[in-house]
């Protein structure tokens, strides 16, 4: 399989795919490229309706000019932790942050997300994620009030006052109820609508079916929910004799 950065020829290929209507899993095959790969690089260059290989190439260039003009001169960048390798902990968010935008979070929302998850505490300040994403305080003030109202992170305050951001096992959990609860709300709404339509009618007819449709996934989302947390947050039982 293939390494290194994608080609100007791949990302035509990609284009042309893309024109065709093809899944990135049967482009990715053409290229003998990871799927991840032809996902980030479709979603980071205007998504699969906007996508120009001659653009998306000249903004990887740019990209990888301003990370060479970044880097400290003389110096090399402070190691990982954990022995890990900087450049393939850097691919990996990269690609963890083109997922969550896939699934339908925007661009900065899923950047903060990403460096909260992948930190080993799980816990930064806004200064802390200003100067890891090197963007505006207003855009991580903005991207934090949306993860805190989805229910994605926990805010808390430090020994020094300052208010941190945090996730855990616990907040996927927090997530998935909340969501819940979200398409229950909309079920108990459109159910409203069956009386203001008039009962029997094609409109409420359609509301009703929509009412049981949501109920029916939220009712399982919670449960299913609950169901993981109990049986993944469970702590093994101690062999005998400890």
């Amino acid at each position: 399989m293939p390494g290194g950065r994608l080609t100007q020829a791949e990302r035509q290929q990609i284009a042309l795919g893309l024109a065709d209507g093809l899944a990135y899993a049967e482009i990715a095959r053409r290229l003998d490229r990871p799927t991840s790969t032809v996902t980030r690089e479709v979603m980071r260059n205007g998504g699969p309706t906007a996508y120009r290989a001659d653009l998306a190439h000249r903004a990887t260039e740019r990209r990888a000019q301003r990370r060479r003009q970044a880097a400290p001169r003389g110096a090399e960048a402070p190691p990982q932790v954990h022995g890990r390798d900087p450049e393939a902990v850097r691919e990996y968010e990269e690609s963890f942050t083109t997922v969550m935008m896939a699934s339908g979070m925007p661009k900065m929302m899923a950047r903060v997300m990403t460096c909260l998850i992948l930190t080993d505490s799980g816990s930064l300040t806004a200064a802390e994620l200003v100067r890891r994403l090197q963007v505006s305080p207003a855009s991580v003030s903005k991207a934090v009030a949306f993860l805190d109202g989805q229910g994605m992170i926990r805010r808390e305050r430090d020994e020094r006052r300052r208010e941190r951001y945090s996730v855990d096992d616990d907040i996927w959990y927090q997530s998935m109820m909340a969501s819940a609860r979200a398409t229950a709300h909309i079920a108990e709404t459109a159910r409203q609508g069956v009386a203001v339509l008039s009962a029997g009618t094609p409109a409420a007819v359609r509301m009703e079916n929509i009412a049981r449709f949501l109920d029916f996934v939220s009712e399982s989302s919670a449960r299913a929910a609950e169901q993981a947390r109990e049986v993944l947050h469970t702590k093994p039982a101690a062999p005998a004799g400890d």
